[in-house]
């Protein structure tokens, strides 16, 4: 059975494994915003998850329930195979924000202030109704980071 009411397909172990990893050694970045997004998951009723698998991807961050899917990006990212990934997130009908390092380690307000934003344009699927306090709709855009 799946996440969020969705189904999920086979992840495969290697990539769960993997996911396990990363999760024991996330980057500064990742564990400077883990806990906001933490924060989020009480105010809001939202369920963040950290390193997460989808398909064949693992995703930073991810939010069954809203279909949102948070990266945090070095400088080696944001080229043709994160493009790739954005498509395929997409098309599963995730949204993807994007944020560089030095958003996450300069301008985490602000970066919040993106997620916010985000999770009020999306509406919560049908079987997470009611767990969080905010009621509205709209679609996401995207953006690299606060004030883009």
């Amino acid at each position: 059975m799946g996440v969020g009411g969705c189904v999920v397909t086979r992840i495969a172990a290697h990539t769960r494994d993997h996911a396990r990893e990363l999760r024991k050694n996330m980057t500064s970045q990742e564990r400077h915003l883990w806990p906001k997004l933490r924060e989020v998951n009480r105010m809001l009723g939202t369920h963040f998850r950290r390193q997460a698998p989808v398909g064949r991807y693992i995703a930073d961050f991810a939010e069954f329930g809203r279909r949102l899917v948070i990266e945090v990006d070095g400088g080696g990212h944001g080229g043709p195979r994160d493009q790739t990934r954005d498509a395929w997130f997409e098309g599963q009908g995730f949204s993807v924000l994007r944020f560089w390092n030095t958003d996450v380690d300069g301008n985490i307000d602000g970066v919040m202030q993106v997620v916010l934003d985000a999770l009020e344009a999306i509406p919560p699927s049908p079987s997470h109704e009611g767990e969080g306090s905010r009621d509205v709709a709209g679609g996401v855009s995207k953006r690299r980071g606060p004030g883009t």
